[in-house]
């Protein structure tokens, strides 16, 4: 009677903490080469299933393999991971990282609860996992074991944004300054929003006014182009950088991002810009280093000026409160690996017990058999009757067995398991 082998779960790569943005994106896998790779990779004997995770921060490989193939599948990953490129062994030992089974699952959840982001708590990485996801499905790579994995990490992921505050306080520049406007305003619905500078922050910036519900965004920067670039981006309007007086007047909210070495708005444009706004409140944040936004606009009435320096200060208390808070989210993550530890198991009973009863069922069949003459003649289906009978018997005897058997196996370590497996699957 064959049974099937103990599943492990691996999980193989290189993250932000051990490996250096040259070497993740030497290893770093597109759309499309995660497809073709995860084909490659998954053979059905080695490895049986296979997922990857890659990001600008990680290069990770999760799989399912047998217990017996758990040494050769994790090596097989490793050189799928290499890709080819023949890197030395000890540069690769120096940045790659293994994990099996509960650590796998551990890391796993970690990694889609953002408890091992750069940033704790930022929202991307659970997108990335679940776009992940859908790729090995689509390769046809996830299978029963990784299927039930994914699903239950959604669902811890989950349960650390809603049950903790990882992810209510902001820790990026960009993020923070958006948040500000908004307390200023209480909501930035229906107000105007100018950046003034077109780089990577503005752009963040812009994402962020976006989900913020800003009702008009402008756009100028002293090269035009770029300016014409992010507003057709995000459906802003792009307003010419030299009459920025008149523009600093139609704004609520204003982020100034420029490498310019001096002041770009200065407290007399703002001031020419209040009597245009008729004294409504006006609010300046300045995350340019060296400063672009001249301080002492502040001291006009009714408009509020931070630099990068408030954002900055504001965030590192921020990061301690999500440090705080991920201590609450670690315990949630310990308690459902346990939990789902436990379900892995149940799915390696089924076989089991399912090959325990077609056993019973076969000696019972073949005890018939060797009795049969002795019932003497029996029509079709007298003989249906009797097999129904003895099938029934057999049902009803081992029904409480197998069901102690279930309780047995979710409180026993695998190589228990595995030995009453081979146990069954030994006998004649």
């Amino acid at each position: 009677m064959s049974v099937e082998l103990h599943m492990s779960i691996v999980l193989v790569g290189v993250n932000h903490k051990t490996a250096p943005v040259e070497v993740r994106e030497l290893l770093a896998f597109s759309d499309e080469a995660c497809t073709d790779g995860l084909r490659r990779l998954v053979d059905g004997e080695i490895v049986r299933e296979g997922l990857i995770v890659s990001t600008c921060n990680r290069v990770e490989i999760l799989s399912a393999t047998t217990n017996e193939q758990l040494e050769s599948g994790t090596e097989r990953i490793t050189q799928f991971l290499d890709g080819g490129r023949r890197l030395p062994q000890d540069f690769l030992n120096q940045h790659i990282y293994s994990h099996r089974d509960e650590e796998a699952v551990r890391h796993l959840f970690r990694v889609a609860s953002s408890l091992d982001s750069m940033v704790v708590g930022e929202p991307q990485v659970l997108g990335q996992v679940r776009h992940a996801y859908s790729l090995a499905v689509e390769a046809g790579t996830a299978g029963r074991v990784l299927n039930r994995l994914v699903h239950h990490t959604f669902r811890v992921a989950k349960r650390v944004r809603t049950e903790t505050g990882i992810a209510a306080n902001a820790v990026s520049i960009s993020y923070m300054a958006v948040e500000l406007g908004k307390k200023i305003f209480d909501s930035l619905k229906g107000h105007t929003v100018l950046l003034i500078g077109a780089g990577e922050m503005a752009e963040l910036s812009a994402r962020h006014l976006l989900n913020a519900g800003a009702a008009r965004l402008l756009i100028t920067n002293r090269t035009e182009d770029a300016a014409n670039r992010l507003a057709r981006e995000f459906g802003g309007t792009a307003a010419p950088f030299e009459e920025l007086e008149r523009t600093l007047a139609e704004a609520d909210v204003v982020i100034c991002s420029t490498g310019s070495p001096t002041y770009v708005v200065t407290e007399e444009m703002i001031r020419k810009s209040r009597e245009r706004r008729r004294n409504r409140p006006m609010c300046l944040i300045d995350i340019s280093v060296p400063r672009n936004i001249d301080p002492n606009a502040g001291h006009v009435s009714n408009v509020f000026v931070f630099d990068i320096d408030d954002l900055e200060s504001v965030i590192s208390s921020n990061i301690r409160e999500r440090e705080r808070e991920a201590e609450r989210a670690e315990l949630i993550v310990q308690s459902e690996v346990m939990q789902f530890q436990q379900s892995l198991r149940l799915m390696d009973v089924g076989p089991t017990i399912g090959a325990l009863r077609q056993k019973l069922q076969d000696v019972a069949r073949t005890e018939f058999e060797r009795q049969r003459k002795r019932l003497g003649p029996l029509s079709p289906d007298q003989e249906a009757a009797v097999e129904q009978l003895l099938m029934a018997t057999v049902n009803k005897i081992s029904h409480p067995v197998l069901n102690q058997m279930r309780r047995f196996y979710e409180t026993s370590d695998p190589e228990t398991m595995q030995e009453l497996n081979d146990s069954f699957a030994n006998e004649d």
